[in-house]
């Protein structure tokens, strides 16, 4: 298995379902009890992104969020989750932010969990992207039946 880092390990469980977030939490939370520092809230932050030719950052606007904050045996882990609008995304974001916390302290041990749902996930997408090619639609270049004269297109011109 490829190492995963953090950005791998939160892209999988922000795609993840809440059942699957919670069964991977529900070790660490028997185990080692962690403490709520923040209880998950509604809060807004801003995206920001980077324009490709002139590589500036802009802000493209707000988005809501969940945010919350765990603590195990000292040991911090937070988690952000841009809210779905399902009443299941607070659960959802506390349980990512216990996982983190026990990846911090180096207790996590569902990294083959991980793995499996995020070949699950990519699986999903490879079907869902098979499906849209088939309705995708080629189009010819206009260049190859375009007369030299563009002046044609405008009535002619002599």
């Amino acid at each position: 298995m490829a190492e995963m880092n953090k950005q791998r390990m939160t892209k999988i469980l922000a795609r993840a379902g809440s059942v699957e977030v919670a069964a991977l939490s529900e070790d660490i939370q028997r185990l080692h009890k962690p403490v709520v520092v923040k209880e998950p809230q509604k809060s807004l932050t801003m995206i920001k992104l980077r324009e490709p030719v002139q590589q500036s950052l802009f802000y493209l606007g707000e988005v809501i969020v969940h945010e919350a904050i765990v603590e195990i045996d000292g040991t911090q882990g937070a988690a952000v989750l841009m809210c779905s609008g399902s009443e299941s995304d607070a659960a959802k974001v506390l349980d990512m932010a216990i996982i983190d916390a026990a990846v911090n302290k180096n207790i996590f041990s569902g990294f083959e969990m991980l793995a499996d749902i995020e070949q699950q996930q990519d699986e999903l997408v490879r079907k869902q992207n098979a499906l849209h090619l088939k309705t995708m639609v080629s189009f010819d270049s206009l260049d190859q039946t375009a007369p030299s004269d563009l002046g044609a297109f405008k009535g002619g011109t002599k």
